[in-house]
């Protein structure tokens, strides 16, 4: 039985990428994990995204490693910045190892994956959905979590089927919010459905109101930073008597986690956002779900379960063709992985430049107002 082993550090620097002999002659297969775990990064995301990571690493080396050797996993603090992830993949990269995980921020993911693709280092992205994460196709980097534009087009059949055509966005400026407002548009206009966007660098949370009322806005997205002013928003729109019957919809998931209820109580509930877990787990899905939440002593969202597929694949790829940079395109192309979620296998997509699993499950949900820890399943994919 080989013994988990698990590094979490801060400092980021710049090293040379060590050549292929050098990376598989350790006493361990190094694994680089880059997670948000401080703000501005959700935190939140980061710590399950990492505790589904660090299950996997322990799972595989108590069953003996890759081929007799113990998988290390390397932890780097993106906080949802470029730059940061960025200098992490480049000293990742020093350090010798044989691939990189995770990532939850869109923004960040880009800029690791732009760096990995230059690099040569193989990446799997868990959880950031961008469609464009490189600017070029890349055999490096491979994606578990689905696209922006399948997931959210999801979320507009959802709006469309709810009977809402007057959309309202509060948005930041952003790639990711740009492209998830530019999604919606292009999928609702032909349907009836019209976007209005609220720019929250001009408006202040209680000015919003007065234009959704203005503009009869039957939903309201949230494509904002959190807890603020995502947090504000929900508060001002729900104490105002005139947008009663409004729907407040966050559809990248904001009030996935408990510090969601934390920050808002009874007025948190009933938001609609995306997630990516099957209605049902399979028995693998039903013993990793328990694992998870004795690990993080609440219930596991579905980033816990990103993270633990991410290790997952990874182990079987490095099982399968070690760490040899030549044969680059095998290492998605024929993957096939029983993971907590379905089969994970890696095709290649149009419009999307990274190898992408097609398609895990996508389900619209919400937090029961009667019980705020039960999720309710609005609509799926």
């Amino acid at each position: 039985m080989v013994k988990a082993a698990c590094r979490r550090h801060d400092q980021v620097g710049t090293a040379q990428l060590p050549s292929t002999a050098e990376r598989t002659n350790g006493a361990s297969i190094r694994i680089g994990a880059l997670v948000p775990l401080s703000r501005p990064g959700w935190v939140e995301a980061g710590q399950h995204l990492l505790a589904g990571l660090e299950l996997a690493v322990r799972e595989v080396n108590d069953n003996g490693g890759i081929l007799g050797k113990p998988l290390e996993l390397i932890v780097r603090d993106t906080a949802a910045d470029p730059q940061r992830a960025t200098a992490a993949v480049d000293e990742l990269a020093g350090l010798g190892v044989a691939a990189l995980a995770g990532e939850y921020h869109s923004v960040a993911a880009r800029a690791a994956a732009a760096r990995a693709d230059a690099l040569g280092l193989p990446f799997l992205c868990s959880s950031a959905v961008l469609d464009a994460l490189t600017e070029q196709p890349t055999d490096w980097v491979a994606r578990l979590a689905p696209a922006q534009s399948y997931g959210w087009k999801i979320y507009a059949d959802f709006l469309l089927n709810a009977g809402h055509r007057r959309i309202a966005v509060a948005i930041q400026p952003s790639v990711y919010w740009a492209s998830g407002t530019r999604i919606l548009r292009d999928y609702l206009a032909p349907r009836g459905g019209t976007v209005l966007e609220l720019d929250m660098g001009a408006h202040a949370p209680t000015a919003v109101c007065d234009q959704l009322v203005e503009n009869r806005a039957t939903a309201l997205l949230l494509l904002v930073g959190y807890p603020e002013p995502a947090a504000s928003i929900v508060r001002s729109v729900r104490r105002d008597q005139r947008l009663a019957g409004l729907l407040i919809g966050a559809p990248a998931g904001q009030p996935e986690f408990a510090e969601w209820l934390t920050l808002l109580g009874d007025d948190g509930n009933s938001i609609p956002f995306l997630r990516y877990l099957p209605e049902r787990f399979s028995s693998l899905g039903v013993r990793v779900e328990a694992a998870l939440r004795e690990q993080l002593t609440e219930a596991p969202s579905f980033l816990a379960f990103e993270g633990y597929d991410t290790l997952t694949v990874l182990a079987e790829v490095l099982r399968s063709h070690g760490v040899d940079k030549e044969r680059k395109v095998e290492y998605w192309s024929r993957v096939a992985v029983e993971g907590t979620r379905g089969k994970i296998q890696f095709s290649r997509t149009p419009g999307i430049s990274v190898w992408q699993w097609t398609w895990p499950p996508v389900q619209v949900v919400d937090r029961d107002p009667n019980e705020p820890d039960r999720f309710r399943i609005l609509h799926a994919g």
